[in-house]
């Protein structure tokens, strides 16, 4: 009977610490919503980019991605993301994808323009920047290397 009730406590014991390191874990990476403005960019590719992507400036995490969608005329993927109110974005300020490193995941960069006049909510960011296909430029690097169109003698 006491070896049951030990059993118990060091179990209780164990859950508690578990539920203290996902909360930690929670309050440590700035994963709860974000309270802000939501603006839209257009891109030609948003490969690696999911909703709930982390949108960045200076490296710092400033908002998340909230909606993916095609615009069927312009056949772009159209992100609307989420900025914390606190940050005010230059309205020609210019948003790009880019990767956390060699096999890191992907993220929104902004980089804030010199305009005064400012992005309110709904505002389109316009000049982006879509990602970058590694594979095809790896396959057209090793395919051209040899690829001369035999004229030279």
């Amino acid at each position: 009977m006491q070896h049951d009730a030990l059993e118990t406590i060091i179990g209780a014991i164990v859950v508690a610490i578990a539920i203290a390191f996902l909360i930690y874990a929670y309050v440590g990476t700035d994963s709860g919503p974000i309270n802000g403005y939501e603006v839209t960019a257009k891109f030609n590719r948003v490969d690696g980019i999911t909703t709930g992507s982390d949108v960045r400036m200076s490296g710092i995490k400033i908002g998340t991605v909230t909606r993916q969608e095609l615009d069927p005329k312009t056949f772009m993927a159209v992100l609307s993301m989420n900025i914390r109110s606190d940050v005010v974005l230059p309205d020609d300020s210019s948003i790009k994808i880019s990767t956390e490193g060699l096999l890191g995941g992907n993220y929104l960069n902004i980089e804030a323009g010199g305009s005064f006049d400012v992005l309110a909510s709904g505002d389109e960011i316009i000049y982006t920047q879509g990602s970058i296909d590694v594979m095809g430029l790896l396959g057209q690097a090793i395919f051209s290397v040899g690829g001369n169109d035999g004229s030279s003698e």
